[in-house]
């Protein structure tokens, strides 16, 4: 699984359609929301599978890319090509890219 810095992320989102998946608790979603990622919790992942059948990449959010990191891995050995984490997760993002992301 690769990770990818923040910064990276920001550009990338200008050259291909990607797939931000943040597998956040929904209260951290309503907090802190990343514009633009499907939203689906960890703990739902192995039984909404189908819903990340994509040939985009995939790179996978939480708050600081543990919990990330691990979805990532399972996306990997489930088959998923092309799956990233967002190294930091999103108080990474806040701090380095989008100030106007709240942070908690």
């Amino acid at each position: 699984m690769e990770q990818i810095a923040p910064q990276a992320l920001a550009s990338w989102l200008h050259e291909e359609p990607l797939l931000l998946l943040d597998v956040r608790e929904s209260w951290e979603v309503a907090h802190s929301p990343f514009p633009g990622a499907l939203h689906i919790p960890m703990r739902e992942i192995p039984s909404r599978l189908d819903e990340l059948a994509t040939q985009r990449p995939i790179v996978c959010i939480c708050h600081h890319g543990a919990r990330s990191a691990h979805v990532a891995l399972f996306l990997q050995h489930r088959g998923r090509e092309r799956v990233f984490n967002l190294a930091g997760g999103i108080d990474a993002w806040s701090r380095e890219v989008d100030p106007t992301v709240v942070r908690y």
